[in-house]
């Protein structure tokens, strides 16, 4: 079995699977569950970018980029909309391996720069994201604090 993560669509045969990835109880508070982002992304289809991170054969934890250069609001244009790690994988690297394969994405469509929106809070994603170099620009939205990271 290849341990190394990979990149699927969302299909028909794992959209259940998807469905099934659980983040911590404490955490829970920060993120929706991934049926409620495959509802946005279908009711967003033209914009929202949603996968599955698998490790071996099994669907590891979710990932959605959203992509709408035309968005009237500038941090909605490009970035991370949902990111749930399961719990029993977290601290592997695969959030890591999501958060850069949406930016490679974006790069690919020529973004020069991504967004990230997350709710503060001791268990909440901030030290993440930051790790992973993204800054708060001072913005919030809806009670979330608006991070952002060039791309170039």
């Amino acid at each position: 079995m290849n341990d190394a993560p990979r990149l699927e669509t969302i299909t028909p045969a794992n959209v259940g699977l998807a469905c099934r990835i659980q983040v911590g109880p404490e955490q829970e508070a920060f993120v929706a569950p991934v049926a409620v982002s495959l509802a946005e992304a279908y009711a967003s289809f033209e914009t929202a970018w949603p996968r599955l991170v698998y490790l071996g054969d099994e669907p590891a934890a979710f990932v959605m980029g959203g992509f709408d250069p035309d968005a009237e609001i500038e941090f909605f244009r490009c970035g991370i909309w949902r990111l749930n790690v399961s719990a029993r994988h977290q601290r592997a690297g695969l959030g890591r391996f999501a958060v850069e394969a949406v930016l490679g994405e974006a790069r690919r469509r020529g973004s020069k720069r991504a967004t990230v929106l997350w709710k503060p809070g001791a268990a909440g994603p901030e030290g993440f994201y930051r790790r992973m170099g993204f800054e708060p620009t001072g913005q919030e939205f809806a009670g979330q604090v608006v991070g952002a990271i060039n791309l170039c």
